[in-house]
């Protein structure tokens, strides 16, 4: 039997073995690891696990975070419920994590994401982390709620009642193509700024860049090309920029 003790400020893998002799029931193995690579084919195994007895509207995604995150996808089982596949890249809320400003671990847990394809998913994510604590990848589970959502609706009218979601709301975005990944965050970040590329005047730009590096968007390769292509300023500007920003908000 398989166990992930996620009670501990490192998860670790537990694999619990009938024991042969009489006097124990089991037998208990603490499975760490370097890189995922190490235990690769037990985590594989674990996601099918999982795949086979939530059944087929269960996406679970194992990422191997040491990777360039444009690929950071090993194994998923599922993986229609976000259209992904093996190869594909890791969503923004793993760049939060990797950028080391998320609090605590970073785990989450019962949130709500939605698809572009437009499907309600209800998500959690747990990362994994080596000896050192050093996050090495990320077991994620998104379940499409989207027909559960629609079938509450109709019983909430015919009971009368006004159902209020009370689950956390989190912007992720799942992509098959780390360009996407890219474009899709710094819509957010316009939006969070409150006004379009065309309008941005200096202090928006730097407000944009703090609200991108906050997220981990420049651990993407080539991000730092892309939003000077859509800003319209240089390497040398962007780099002046973060350098400001990253001494305003880490003094905090």
């Amino acid at each position: 039997m398989v166990c992930i003790d996620i009670g501990r400020p490192t998860p670790v893998l537990r694999l619990m073995r009938k024991a042969t002799g009489p006097s124990d029931r089991y037998t208990e193995r603490n499975i760490t690891m370097k890189t995922i690579k190490d235990e690769l084919a037990l985590l594989k195994a674990v996601i099918r696990m999982l795949a086979q007895h939530f059944g087929p509207s269960c996406e679970i995604v194992l990422h191997d975070l040491k990777k360039d995150y444009q690929s950071t996808i090993v194994a998923i089982e599922n993986g229609e419920v976000t259209g992904r596949k093996i190869g594909d890249p890791g969503s923004n809320l793993g760049l939060e994590v990797l950028r080391g400003l998320v609090d605590e671990s970073g785990d989450r847990f019962n949130y709500i994401t939605h698809t572009e394809s437009g499907l309600t998913l209800r998500s959690s994510t747990m990362y994994i982390r080596n000896d050192g604590g050093e996050v090495i990848g990320a077991i994620c589970i998104n379940t499409d709620i989207t027909n559960l959502l629609l079938v509450e609706k109709e019983l909430q009218k015919f009971i009368g009642m006004d159902g209020s979601d009370r689950s956390e709301k989190v912007e992720e975005f799942f992509v098959s193509d780390v360009s996407d990944l890219v474009d899709n965050m710094l819509r957010s970040a316009f939006s969070a700024v409150g006004k379009p590329q065309g309008y941005l005047k200096r202090e928006d730009m730097m407000k944009v860049i703090e609200y991108l590096d906050k997220k981990g968007f420049f651990l993407i390769t080539k991000s730092g090309d892309r939003i000077c292509e859509v800003l319209g300023f240089s390497k040398c500007t962007l780099y002046k920029y973060l350098e400001q920003v990253r001494t305003k908000y880490e003094k905090k």
